[in-house]
């Protein structure tokens, strides 16, 4: 069954790129020939998708990385294959743009190109029955991997959307630095969990049976089997992580992280027409003005919003808190501290 992958820059693209972009693509070349020069091979990365009984949106990476031995233990081969190229490796490898990546799901097969990143972000139509299902990617010279896929069901009316900094794990460092930071120097078990949000989300799940939780945030996919690892060690449920790319684009130096998010709320209230979401987030970035703007165009999307408040420390560190702002009387909005206290303020107006 045929697939929209991305489309492949053209030359007409090419030439009014961005010359960061240019720059950019210019390094890439030079790092690839390099690499593949030392025998590096195009290794997939997979990331965890979703999708609702007619399609499923397949996420993945194709990087340069040293080619797995026959000698290597299968404990450590295994290992490999599932969770990709590791901490500050994945940043020094080489993405693969171009490549052709088979994907198998539910019975069908078919070819997408990654783009100049080597990001795979394709809806595939596949007819599939709600809960986990497995996606079978493979370049051609590397050895299988798989991306679980959570298939919302059509009697499924409530899901989370939950940011990650300061909102499931504490960083407790200055913005500019928890990037290099969490990504460079520390390993998901050195992260720290906000308290009780584990806990909620797990109650929350419990109380929606079937709910997707998808974890939105403005890192790099670069740092995605970091960030799962770290969430299912701290016990949260599992769910698709949606992140960026670091980097210029065609037409500018640096990406948006605040367009990102909200073209990412947008597509999901299109995508599932018939969820009502529940908005996590914290009151150190830009998490309450962008929910606001979302609630106020999408009000039936919104079941409630949820944000964490920042210890005074905390704050200071994220560049201060954001200014207080009337919400609107259409969406119910609740605020604390911890996640017990969410949970006891969700559960007075009905979400728990």
């Amino acid at each position: 069954m045929p697939a929209t992958p991305p489309t492949p820059a053209g030359s007409q693209e090419r030439q009014v790129r961005h010359r960061a972009a240019r720059l950019e693509d210019w390094i890439h070349d030079v790092r690839e020939r390099w690499a593949r020069r030392r025998g590096h091979v195009p290794t997939v990365v997979p990331y965890t998708g979703y999708g609702s009984t007619e399609w499923a949106r397949i996420l993945c990476r194709v990087l340069l990385s040293r080619p797995i031995s026959a000698d290597e233990p299968s404990k450590r081969r295994r290992r490999r294959r599932e969770q990709g190229i590791r901490g500050w490796r994945s940043f020094t490898s080489v993405p693969v743009g171009d490549v052709p990546v088979m994907i198998e799901i539910g019975g069908e097969r078919l070819e997408v190109l990654a783009d100049r990143g080597g990001v795979i972000d394709t809806k595939v139509p596949v007819s599939l029955t709600p809960g986990w299902h497995r996606a079978t990617l493979q370049v051609e010279g590397s050895e299988q991997v798989e991306a679980p896929i959570w298939i919302v069901g059509p009697d499924v009316h409530f899901g989370i959307i939950s940011d990650v900094d300061d909102t499931v794990m504490v960083t407790a460092l200055p913005r500019p630095f928890v990037a290099f930071w969490n990504t460079f120097v520390l390993d998901e078990h050195a992260r720290s969990p906000t308290p009780g949000m584990a806990v909620l989300y797990e109650r929350l799940v419990r109380a929606h049976p079937g709910a997707p939780v998808v974890y939105l945030s403005t890192g790099a996919w670069n740092v995605a089997p970091t960030l799962t690892r770290f969430l299912s060690r701290n016990l949260y449920p599992a769910g698709p992580l949606l992140l960026t790319d670091w980097g210029p684009t065609h037409d500018r130096w640096f990406r948006s992280g605040r367009e990102h998010k909200e073209d990412s709320l947008r597509r999901l209230a299109d995508e599932f027409p018939h969820v009502r979401w529940l908005l996590v987030g914290d009151d150190g970035q830009h998490d309450e003005e962008l929910y606001a703007r979302f609630a106020a165009e999408h009000p039936e999307r919104v079941a409630a919003v949820a944000i964490r408040r920042l210890s005074t420390g905390e704050a200071v560190l994220a560049g201060g808190r954001t200014k207080a702002e009337q919400h609107g009387a259409d969406v119910a909005w609740v605020s604390a501290s911890d996640g017990a206290t969410l949970a006891d303020r969700l559960a007075d107006i009905g979400i728990l």
